[in-house]
């Protein structure tokens, strides 16, 4: 079992949406760069979206993300886990990020989209109870992940696609 520590966000002024994943794995760790594994579809479904695929170097990617307003990071800031596995993450080790100063920085983020089922129940569990936030959406998308098999590349680019076509939550009040 390793102590693993997540990355600082990837983040611009003024950012309207929030994409959480649950704690980077070991090719993401190792490159220091997030969803580093090259079967992970997280920048291939970028590309489709932003032009920000896996074509392009990391930093060109990353910008493409903060032009269109989009922040990545991990719901989790520390915990001990054997291999890259979500199902192995010590669930008494968890400390998660500072989720309360990141909306303070960024008060425009109205839609969270959290990246498979992991970092939607750790946010739950370890962040969502002490930091209420009536204005902003938030969104479970099918894992990026490898390990998320159940769905090829096309039907989470479509799942995605879908959750970002309907624009920021403040323009989906009726």
């Amino acid at each position: 079992m390793n102590v693993v520590h997540s990355f600082e966000p990837i983040v611009g002024p003024g950012a309207t949406t929030l994409v959480l994943g649950s704690m980077p794995g070991v090719a993401s760790l190792a490159a220091q760069q997030y969803y580093a594994h090259p079967r992970n579809a997280f920048w291939p479904i970028m590309g489709t979206l932003f032009g920000a695929g896996p074509e392009l170097p990391y930093d060109a990617r990353t910008e493409r993300l903060r032009d269109h307003r989009i922040a990545v990071w991990d719901v989790l800031k520390l915990c001990t886990r054997a291999g890259s596995l979500d199902s192995a993450i010590v669930e008494s080790s968890i400390v998660a990020n500072d989720f309360e100063s990141l909306f303070a920085q960024q008060p425009n983020i109205d839609r969270v989209f959290f990246n498979g089922a992991k970092s939607a129940e750790s946010y739950r569990r370890h962040v969502a109870t002490g930091l209420p936030l009536p204005r902003v959406e938030f969104t479970r998308l099918p894992s990026t992940s490898p390990a998320h098999a159940s769905l090829d590349l096309a039907a989470k680019t479509r799942a995605w696609a879908s959750a970002f076509s309907r624009g920021p939550a403040s323009e989906n009040v009726e």
